[in-house]
């Protein structure tokens, strides 16, 4: 009875004025302002928002209730609907069948494995059953597996690799406190990460490269030798995705066996022979799942950015393949099982180990202008390896070409 004379009381038309004209009426919800609309449900009386949604909520809520219930009916799909979504789901069925026709119930983990895998303890292939294995084995080779994986951004690609300098005897320069705090919180190419800094420098300082040889002038081939371990060290960390030091031992041999300096002794002669043994190495079919001839040219790109950022970097670089050797004669000194083999394998990392460290002697002791003069050939013989292979595929398609020509007049005649 109450809630009947509010309405009344609201629907009373006030004191006729200028500025209150005798057709309007009261709000029915806040009793303050003149309404301006009316609910398409109950028909009261409203002014703003705010009092429509106060007004009523159960009000609100059943109108769009009825107006989504309404919507869902004309959705409702018809016989002819229903039959193409049968035929999609059946196709689909189908190929999702033949996809899984090669595989064996073997293929799936096996509990004991997910249970580790959930709980969060690393597995070994010997966890995996030999279908399972297989196919693991395959994506690796392939390559399939690293799309999973976010591309790593190298630090001689960095705008702060620019800066990299050392101290008059190769060392680490040491950072104030302040500085340090500065470039640690300035996250311009790094996106903050340790394993993305550049690596540092010698810890002490490089011995002159005089006490180092038996000889008075040291080889006018380490120029050479130098390009042909910076490719592997850029090989390697981009196999790895710059993160060596999960397999230290792995990746030492990679190094060996791109490297014909470090591993056989190699002597190269020329830019172009160094650069043709690696690219050889890169074509293999132990890596050509990386890429091939385009990989093998981008890590050319590589070292031509190395030298061009000058001697400090390249002594980075150096001190970076010495700390990967050293960390896989390491792991390889740890392990039990020493056989005749391993003992070769960690006399040849540390002849590496040693060579390495020449050379980075010899580096720190070269003016500033032969790193851009080196880089300049390595360039120009980038370039004659890119015309190379473009005259080869032009002429093997032209071969192609004049047998298919041959075979068409062979047979009209």
């Amino acid at each position: 009875m109450a809630e009947r004379n509010t309405i009344l009381t609201s629907e009373k038309h006030s004191t006729p004025s200028s500025l209150n004209p005798p057709s309007r009426i009261i709000c029915h919800v806040c009793h303050k302002q003149f309404s301006l609309y009316t609910c398409p449900r109950c028909n009261s009386r409203y002014c703003s928002l705010q009092c429509f949604k106060s007004h009523s909520l159960r009000c609100t809520e059943s109108f769009m209730r009825e107006n989504v219930v309404e919507e869902l009916q004309h959705m409702q799909s018809n016989d002819e609907t229903k039959q193409k979504m049968l035929e999609i789901l059946k196709r689909l069925h189908l190929e999702e069948k033949m996809d899984h026709t090669d595989e064996e119930d073997d293929c799936i983990l096996s509990e004991e494995t997910a249970q580790k895998i959930l709980s969060g303890v690393s597995i070994s292939l010997d966890d995996l059953s030999a279908e399972v294995k297989k196919r693991f084995q395959r994506a690796v080779a392939s390559g399939e597996l690293s799309k999973l994986i976010e591309p790593w951004d190298p630090w001689w690609l960095k705008r702060s690799a620019r800066s990299t300098s050392l101290s008059k005897d190769g060392t680490q320069l040491v950072q104030p406190i302040v500085e340090q705090e500065a470039s640690s919180s300035n996250q311009d190419d790094d996106v903050g990460g340790h394993s993305r800094e550049i690596p540092p420098g010698p810890e002490g300082p490089l011995t002159p490269i005089k006490k180092l040889l038996l000889s008075t002038e040291p080889s006018p081939l380490l120029a050479v030798h130098l390009v042909d371990i910076l490719y592997s060290y850029c090989f390697t960390l981009r196999l790895y995705n710059g993160d060596w030091q999960s397999d230290a031992t792995g990746s030492a041999m990679v190094v060996f066996g791109v490297s014909s300096v470090l591993s056989q002794g190699g002597q190269p002669e020329t830019v172009m022979e160094a650069v043709s043994y690696c690219l050889e190495k890169t074509c293999s079919p132990g890596y050509r799942h990386m890429g091939g001839l385009q990989f093998g040219l981008g890590l050319i790109t590589d070292v031509i950015s190395l030298l061009s950022l000058g001697g400090p970097a390249i002594i980075c670089a150096l001190c970076d393949l010495q700390r990967l050797i050293r960390a896989g004669e390491g792991e390889l000194k740890a392990e039990k099982s020493r056989t005749l083999r391993r003992s070769e394998t960690r006399n040849k990392l540390k002849l590496a180990e040693r060579k390495v460290y020449f050379i980075m002697c010899w580096v720190h002791e070269q003016p500033g202008e032969a790193w851009s003069s080196l880089a300049a050939i390595v360039e120009a013989e980038r370039i004659k390896v890119m015309e190379y292979n473009k005259d080869r595929t032009s002429a093997g398609v032209k071969n192609n070409a004049g047998k298919k020509g041959k075979v068409s007049i062979e047979e009209m005649s």
